[in-house]
Order: C-alpha cells, then structure tokens, then sequence
C-alpha cells in the first residue's frame, strides 16, 4: 500500500519514512501544503498522514480543498495542537482521525490499519438533501438557502438523519448515536426532538414509518 507524508519537521519526516516502509507500506514524503496538496490529488495512495501547521498551506485547508473536490483519500492529521477545538476543528474540515504529537508509533500505526480497513466511502464536508444543507464545521443549516436555527441536539438529530436520506432510522439507533450513552434519556425524546425539527424544517421532511422508526424525505 502507498502512502504520502505531509510533513514539515524533516526529521519526523524521514522518521515516519522509515519506520512504515519497515512495516512494508511504499511512502512518499511532501515537505509543503502546496507540494501535499499536488501529490493527493495527483497520486495514487490509500492514506496520507497530515500535518497541521505546514508552510504555503495550513493542513486544514488541504484536507477542506481535497474534500470540497470529492477526494476522499483517508487522512489522519498530526498536530501538536492537542485542545479538544484543535481536534474537532481538524475533523469537521474531512480529516478522518486526529492524532496529537509526540504519539506513540505504536497507536500511529494502529490508527493508520483502522482508517485502511475502512477505506475511502464519500464523506461529503457539507451534506445536501433536496434542499436541506448541514454544514458540520460552520454548524450551519439552511433551508431553500434561508438559515434555519437550530439547538445542539436537534443539529446532531438532523446532521444523522442527513447522512442517511431515505432509510428509516429506528428510534433505538437514533438514542444510541445521538444521544449520550452514560446519560439516563426518556424514552420519548426521539419523538419529541423530531416533532421540533418537524416545526422548523417542515412536516414534510420526516417521516414516521409505523413500528419502524424516521425517514429523512429526499
């Protein structure tokens, strides 16, 4: 398997180089946002290791470009930035996981396996159905281009109904992905949040399937 580096630290660099052609993967090395930005659109690679503060191009921006281009190449970011808005900034931009330096080589290359396994399924940056838009990283929703306000939990009800238009999403789901697990939640605040996005969004957009859950109409 192929993979490109975009990292500035030459040493870390030729570290990383070395160590995950010793684990028999092929590596390229970019040194520059502009020079990792080329080599993942132009290349043929399964994963590419990322860092953040890279020179010409932040890696937030090359993931965000490389996203909004529908590339999916799998992405896990690097960063010496390790607040919990550092991270969450570099996931809601497309990157697939976000590992904080100095790591453990070790969980790098276990991290790395896991996005491999997974592999390269569309994960749009801004989801879009019909004439719904949810954008994750602006926390953003419109409707018909008119911005829709929403709370916290109902933003996280629609943005995985969103990334499921036309399934039906039973209640049980929605209660084990949206909402936390460790919290006591009644068992009818499904029905309830859906009744709010109902009101802002319009009855049209979810549907009650009967003994079966929520459809978001596309």
């Amino acid at each position: 398997m192929r993979l490109l580096v975009v990292e500035d630290e030459a040493r870390l660099a030729a570290a990383l180089q070395r160590g995950l052609q010793a684990e028999g993967f092929a590596v390229d090395v970019a040194a520059t946002g502009p020079a990792g930005l080329d080599a993942a659109r132009h290349g043929e690679y399964d994963a590419m290791i990322l860092d953040v503060m890279l020179p010409g191009l932040s890696g937030y921006e090359l993931v965000r470009r490389l996203r909004a281009e529908q590339h999916w190449l799998p992405v896990l970011m690097l960063s010496a930035k390790d607040g919990e808005y550092d991270q969450a900034d570099g996931l809601d931009c497309g990157a697939d996981d976000y590992l904080t330096k100095p790591f453990s080589y070790v969980v790098l290359l276990a991290r790395l396996r896991a996005l491999l396994r997974r592999g390269a399924p569309e994960r749009p940056t801004v989801l879009t159905v019909g004439d719904l838009r949810l954008d994750p990283a602006r926390r953003r929703v419109t409707r018909a281009d008119a911005e829709v306000t929403l709370t916290a939990r109902e933003f996280a009800l629609l943005d995985y109904l969103m990334r499921r238009p036309g399934q039906v999403i039973s209640k049980i789901e929605l209660l084990d992905h949206v909402w936390d697990a460790s919290l006591e939640t009644a068992p009818n605040a499904v029905e309830v949040y859906v009744g709010y996005l109902r009101r802002k969004l319009g009855r049209d957009r979810l549907e009650t399937v009967r003994g079966a859950g929520y459809r978001l109409a596309t």
